[in-house]
């Protein structure tokens, strides 16, 4: 048995729909604009240029429910609202036509981000890792299994704040599809099982305020509601 010089940190994990079982979690991928009104919107060019990839902490994965902290170091916090793709089986240079072989279930996930400091490191040329990767910035429902709920394509995805719809479209809007998108990421990184993938944002990403109530979710999916803590 391996010891260790500390106490060996928890694993972070998501709650699955239904079931005492949780999904562990091994490494979190996001991809950035992928839907044509949101890249238009952030003034980018929506054509089908190969997609990109950030990363964010496992434990930055926390119940999208209750109260989710306001980050520090920001004024201008925004919300996306995503479908998250759970890996449960990995590979390598997956091939299309059998990524979706590969998925465990699915759940809707908020990409909470730093819109100044992202602004900032692009402007300067820098990762933008304290604009994406902070703690709480990953608000995400239970998980549901593709047994339960097959491979949504073309389902309602949206998100409200204080009942004002910010955020409304359809997973048939992503330039890149879920089995694209896996077998893309394949190509650049081993997947394995644990793996969770964000697939991007609809039109419509705007500021948070402190007290905020963030409603949102996927026709057939989940859907979360949470409020925003008051700023640090």
């Amino acid at each position: 048995m391996t010891e260790f010089v500390i106490p060996v940190p928890a694993v972070p994990s998501l709650a699955i729909d239904g079931q005492d079982a949780r999904f562990p979690l091994r490494r979190v991928y996001c991809v950035g604009r992928n839907y044509s009104e949101h890249a238009r919107e952030m003034g980018h060019d929506p054509d089908r240029e190969p997609p990109f990839f950030f990363g964010k902490p496992t434990d930055a994965v926390v119940p999208a429910q209750g109260e989710i902290p306001y980050p520090t170091l920001t004024s201008d916090l925004h919300h996306e609202v995503e479908l998250v793709v759970a890996i449960g089986k990995g590979g390598k240079n997956i091939a299309p036509e059998q990524a979706l072989e590969h998925v465990w279930g699915y759940g809707v996930g908020v990409d909470l981000t730093r819109r100044d400091l992202q602004a900032s490191a692009k402007k300067m040329g820098r990762p933008w890792d304290f604009a994406k990767g902070f703690d709480y910035s990953a608000p995400t429902t239970a998980l549901l299994p593709v047994s339960q709920v097959g491979h949504p394509a073309e389902s309602k995805i949206w998100l409200a704040v204080n009942g004002e719809s910010r955020q409304t479209g359809n997973l048939n809007d992503q330039i890149w599809q879920v089995a694209e998108v896996i077998s893309y990421l394949s190509e650049a990184v081993e997947l394995k099982a644990g793996d969770i993938i964000y697939t991007g944002t609809p039109s419509g990403v705007s500021a948070l305020q402190p007290g905020d109530v963030v409603t949102g979710g996927i026709d057939g999916i989940g859907e979360f509601s949470f409020t925003l803590g008051a700023k640090p």
